[in-house]
């Protein structure tokens, strides 16, 4: 896992053999997408809908605390610059009747006619998110709405964490544009980022989802398979208030409870994160976050899930005024720059024990760690330990990050942080979690040869968490 600290992120480190609690393996690789409709059905379990591809095999489940910015974060991250809460706007004060061509009918032609109409108000609005995720060797597709005309996007944390480079492609016009995190919530899977010099973009129009009843008609809209190319879902609502357990697709990580959920057997698949649910008006009233596939015999009943609008906007609301909370980050997290694993083991020789047990493995006879890593590849539990009975142990450490500037290498084992004893890998995570970028910290740790050293490290930002 990559270490990582700030407002809201102090248990957000995973476990061994796990990348991260909140964190989401890569999905299959995507496949071709089928004509719209019907679209591709999502997987066995529930599920968060961002693809990740390009997902490279990795050693050892372990966090890491960044290096520098990075291509995608900007220097001045440090310091985020917030709109304000009045940059983004309230949800819809009633519900104007639907749209005449999006109308009920008995028709193959009147539903089309009907789908493209919610589609063509809605779709403006779009935008498609592509993140690098440098450092776990992927990179990742999503969705996104814009909710203010210079560049304000709403869309899922899973779409941005780990992210160290983002960009949004506005459907309408085809323009890209770098992206910058303004803020996001982890617990209530909510991100607010940024598209850099972009005004004038048209938003999508806001619903009430306050007012949704089931079996209203819905059209999910996204990035459907990270393809690139945004697909409708018609359906209805099948539920509201809905309380969900969902992880990766892959199913083996940390899961993550969402409440007051929006259900449809709208087609909701991978990509379609932070895209929008909309009703037959054309306006928004949720954003896609989570699917699931029940099977029956030959049959297979999509079920996805989306957060409500209001929900959604209020906690983009708190994001864009600067109000930071236990859940709400603000900006990049700090970072050092080293992988660990999180465990609540104190004995570094016994933590790369069970690291080794659960298959992450020592580099073996003549395997020589590198002194740093620029991604996860190859990261092994190192072969030689710090001769120290207690605090986190070091698995690898980024090249030219803060840690490896100073001195730091995989094997070491930080002992304490500002003079405060590390016991455990998750004593480090929440030792630093009460730091910025840009703040300083004394680390202490125990290299391979026994010498403690106590070195001031300059916290940079690193991806979201």
């Amino acid at each position: 896992m990559i270490e990582g600290s700030g407002s809201g992120d102090s248990g957000y480190h995973g476990s061994s053999g796990d990348p991260g609690y909140g964190w989401y393996p890569p999905a299959a690789p995507p496949l071709s997408p089928p004509p719209p409709p019907p679209r591709r059905r999502g997987g066995s379990v529930l599920s968060h809908l961002a693809v990740a591809l390009l997902a490279a095999a990795v050693a050892v489940g372990a966090t890491l605390a960044l290096d520098h910015p990075g291509t995608g974060t900007p220097a001045a991250a440090a310091s985020p610059v917030v709109p304000g809460s009045a940059a983004v706007p309230s949800p819809a004060t009633s519900s104007p009747a639907a749209v005449p061509s999006a109308a009920p009918s008995s028709s193959a032609s009147g539903a089309a006619t009907g789908l493209q109409a919610v589609v063509n108000k809605v779709e403006p609005g779009i935008v498609i998110i592509n993140s690098t995720i440098q450092y776990q060797s992927e990179a990742g597709a999503g969705t996104g709405m814009v909710i203010n005309s210079d560049g304000l996007v709403l869309t899922n944390n899973h779409v941005i964490e780990d992210s160290t480079k983002l960009t949004a492609t506005v459907v309408a016009t085809g323009k890209t544009y770098p992206a910058t995190v303004v803020g996001y919530d982890v617990t209530g899977d909510v991100a607010l980022i940024r598209l850099q010099n972009a005004s004038g973009l048209t938003t999508v129009p806001l619903g009430n989802s306050a007012l949704v009843k089931a079996g209203a008609p819905v059209v999910a809209l996204g990035n459907a398979e990270g393809q690139g190319t945004i697909l409708p879902a018609a359906g209805t609502i099948t539920g509201v208030n809905q309380t969900i357990t969902a992880s990766d697709q892959g199913g083996t990580i940390t899961s993550e409870t969402l409440h007051g959920m929006l259900r449809t057997n709208a087609d909701i698949v991978s990509g379609d994160s932070g895209g929008p649910l909309s009703n037959a008006s054309g306006q928004v009233i949720g954003m896609d976050t989570a699917c699931q596939s029940v099977s029956t015999g030959a049959q297979s009943a999509p079920t996805g899930f989306a957060i409500p609008i209001n929900t959604a906007l209020s906690l983009a609301s708190q994001i864009a005024g600067g109000r930071a909370s236990s859940t709400i980050s603000i900006g990049y997290p700090p970072f050092i720059g080293i992988y660990y694993t999180p465990s609540t083991q104190s004995n570094p020789q016994s933590e790369a024990a069970q690291e080794q047990s659960q298959g992450n493995g020592f580099g073996g006879f003549g395997f020589q760690q590198p002194s740093c890593y620029t991604s996860n590849v190859n990261l092994q539990t190192p072969s030689q330990i710090a001769p120290v009975s207690t605090g986190a142990l070091v698995d690898g450490v980024i090249c030219n990050s803060p840690a490896a500037n100073a001195g730091l290498t995989g094997g070491a084992v930080i002992t304490a942080v500002n003079g405060k004893t590390v016991r455990t890998p998750n004593q480090l995570a929440s030792s630093l979690a009460p730091f910025r970028p840009g703040d300083t910290a004394t680390i202490t740790w125990v290299n391979l040869s026994g010498q403690s050293t106590t070195s001031t490290l300059h916290l940079v930002a690193g991806p979201p968490q």
